[in-house]
């Protein structure tokens, strides 16, 4: 469906008092943890929404007039769509105008107001194969021109090379990072230029005997004459010979890259929405694919056209005058590849970028390059060629302008079979005299997760990680709170639980492998901080009390003070089920003094869950296990679930508080944020000691009397009378029948 490496930023770790660590509370039980981190994959059938037999297939289109500005004001009675030839109910119909949003919408915002499928993917590809080294340097300026300047802030970007050596290498994965991109255009990923901590995996005879010795002065002139005239001749049909042996080899090439760049379109498919491939090249000799074009003035096609009338067939390099067939095709598949994907290329000719190709010959390469390979892939998937400049923002924004209004068209199609059968769309419109429709060609039908490709899964898992949009495949839920580190960052423990029976569903084999990933971003939807790992366990005979207890991680991340969005996905790396969930969290500048409540915390025994942690790399600068009360640790719940009348203990934590007495009051929110009446109270019991200043640990206790089977919202308010403050923060929870 049209609906949906890992990029990681150097860590800067903050400075924190070291104390002898206490993770042993998170013991490993029948966990084994890999130490390190495969691809990343992403749960998702193919980019399917469900598992079941309906599938929704979403179709993002643009729609111009004939000056090439955008149609606004279409509506669902505009449109038509056939699968397959046959004419689809639409579902949903959404419109998504950039201008109206702004270029001031913030990253987090377009999360939640533009779907996934309409926004726009813009994939920076520079070609190492077809390019010189110098004219790829002098590209980077205008590419990192163009993201810092000119795109709007819901688009997401991708940096990435291709070689018919090594294939696509995908360096910054698509993002709104803008400073992450800037980096990845100026290092390409050159491992000496990048700092990372950790890393987000070639006859004796050769002539009859008898004739071997008449030469030289055994001939006359005559014969002479003959011999160097045949010699010449001889001379010329393995020259001709070589030339084409070269050009066979040229083809060869462009047969590999055609190939190669086929697998990144299949690639691109798995990105939700409309992507622009931004292709930074010089090109290869268009004529070795589509032929010379007619010129009565090229000598080469008029010794060509005279071989043929004297029936010197051999002296005619017929791939040369009308193009090699077979390498069309091969190329016209790939094309069909990127029309599939709905992924657009922008050719960019870069030959005019090389410092020290003269100006006359850097013309006849343009010419001969970027004019006929260039252009044509360019024009066959929709796209535009841009000659010979290193400031092409113009051009560029002209293709974000005329894609800035997207119309959603969402369908359920009929009996698909999950087999990754492609299926043609066609969109039929009421459009206005002189305008023009774009949109997808088709979709494929889901695949089972084993057969995807790791780039494949890594795109998945990234647009997850990059949309913030809720997955329930998995049963989820996360706890994070910001524990004071220094007086300018904080320790932050990322808690996520993981429901057993739903990491289990459709899973057959006798290992489990769960990975887990949690990125940071701030407002500005730049990454901040990152964990990836993978966790591993055998299934054998625990699969009941797997099913029964779930699996809960325990990672960390370090962050200044700041508002983020913590993005956490985690899956069954065998069979795709994946959960995704986003948490805000804000940490404010505890240098100030300030009153800080973090999220209460209710300790549950160990044993309910398997348990596992982050590898020791994560916290060699050890700190402190912050889930202590009266120095015995504990293991707090991502999401409570409490019996009704049940008494439970719940542990407060708050910074820079007075020494005198506290009020702790509490209320029930409902999911939909309504007030509940019940007679659920929470009291304050012990003011704890903990031995450092300016930090208080208070024990109270917890009853959800009153309330009905189902889920909640606990939001408990702290008020220190002698400061006259009063300060709230709150958890989820369930309350069991």
């Amino acid at each position: 469906m049209i609906r949906q490496i890992r990029a990681r930023s150097p860590r800067r770790r903050a400075p924190r008092t070291i104390y002898r660590p206490l993770f042993a509370v998170f013991l490993l039980l029948v966990l084994v943890v890999a130490p390190g981190l495969s691809p990343a994959q992403e749960a998702r059938q193919g980019d399917f929404e469900g598992y079941a037999s309906v599938v929704e297939v979403q179709i993002p289109v643009n729609v111009v007039d004939s000056d090439g500005e955008p149609v606004r004001g279409l509506t669902t009675d505009d449109f038509e769509i056939y699968s397959d030839g046959e004419l689809q109910a639409i579902t949903s119909f959404e419109v998504i105008d950039l201008d109206v949003l702004g270029p001031d919408l913030r990253p987090r915002q377009a999360d939640d107001v533009i779907p996934q499928a309409a926004r726009r993917n813009i994939l920076l590809l520079f070609d190492l194969t077809f390019s010189d080294a110098s004219a790829i340097v002098r590209a980077r300026d205008a590419a990192r021109d163009f993201v810092l300047r000119s795109l709007h802030p819901s688009d997401l970007v991708a940096v990435a090379t291709h070689s018919v050596d090594m294939g696509p290498r995908l360096i910054v994965t698509f993002t709104p990072d803008r400073a992450q991109l800037a980096r990845a255009i100026d290092t390409l990923g050159a491992p000496r230029l990048l700092d990372l901590t950790e890393r987000d995996p070639l006859s004796f005879v050769i002539d009859n005997p008898d004739d071997a010795g008449a030469t030289g002065s055994d001939v006359g002139a005559s014969q002479q004459v003959n011999i160097a005239e045949n010699v010449a001749a001889h001379l010329r049909v393995m020259n001709k010979i070589m030339n084409q042996a070269e050009k066979g080899y040229a083809r060869g090439r462009i047969f590999n890259w055609s190939s190669s760049m086929s697998e990144l379109a299949r690639l691109l498919d798995s990105v939700k929405g409309r992507k622009h491939v931004v292709y930074f090249s010089e090109g290869f000799d268009g004529t070795l694919l589509l032929g010379r074009a007619p010129d009565p003035l090229d000598p080469e096609a008029n010794a060509d056209r005279l071989n043929i009338e004297l029936g010197q067939h051999w002296m005619v390099d017929t791939d040369d005058m009308y193009g090699n067939v077979p390498l069309q095709n091969d190329v016209q598949k790939m094309i069909e590849e990127f029309q599939r994907a709905d992924a657009v290329i922008q050719s960019v000719d870069i030959s005019g970028l090389r410092a020290e190709v003269p100006t006359e010959r850097r013309a006849q390469n343009a010419q001969r390059m970027s004019q006929d390979a260039l252009f044509w892939i360019a024009k066959e998937t929709g796209g535009t060629l841009y000659r010979e400049t290193n400031q092409f923002q113009d051009e560029l924004e002209e293709v974000l302008r005329r894609s800035s209004v997207t119309y959603l068209l969402t369908f359920q199609p009929d009996d698909i079979e999950f087999d990754g059968a492609f299926h043609r769309v066609r969109v039929r419109a009421d459009l206005p005299r002189g305008a023009r429709i774009s949109y997808r060609k088709g979709y494929y039908a889901p695949r089972p997760f084993k057969e995807l490709h790791p780039l494949e899964k890594s795109l998945l898992a990234a647009g997850s990680i990059a949309s913030a949009e809720v997955r329930r495949d998995l049963d989820i839920d996360v706890l994070a709170a910001p524990f004071r580190a220094s007086e300018t960052h904080a320790y932050v423990p990322v808690i996520i639980e993981v429901g057993g029976e739903s990491l289990l569903v459709g899973h057959e084999d006798d290992v489990l492998s769960t990975e887990f990933y949690a990125y940071v971003t701030n407002a500005e939807g730049e990454m901040r901080d990152f964990f990836t790992q993978m966790v591993t366990m055998k299934v054998g005979d625990n699969r009941e009390a797997l099913a029964r207890r779930g699996l809960k991680y325990y990672g960390h991340l370090d962050l200044p003070a700041g508002d983020y969005l913590i993005r956490v996905l985690a899956r069954n790396a065998q069979t795709g089920r994946t959960g995704v969930k986003a948490v805000p969290m804000s940490i404010p500048v505890y240098a100030e003094g300030d009153p800080v409540l973090l999220p209460p915390f209710f300790p549950e025994p160990p044993a309910k869950w398997h348990l596992a942690r982050e590898t020791e790399s994560r916290y060699q600068q050890s700190v402190v296990y912050p889930f202590t009360v009266n120095g015995e640790p504990y293991v707090p719940a991502a999401k409570p679930q409490l019996k009704r009348n049940q008494r439970a203990e719940v542990c407060l934590v708050a910074y820079n508080l007075s020494d005198g007495a506290l009020e702790v009051d509490g209320r029930i929110v409902s999911p939909e944020g309504e007030l509940v009446e019940s007679e659920a109270s929470i009291v304050l019991v012990e003011r704890t000691v903990t031995g450092i200043d300016g930090l208080d640990k208070l024990l109270a206790t917890f009853r959800p009397r009153g309330l009905a089977a189902g889920q909640y919202l606990l939001e408990v308010s702290l008020t220190d009378p002698q400061r006259g403050e009063t300060r709230q923060n709150s958890i989820p929870f369930t309350v069991l029948n």
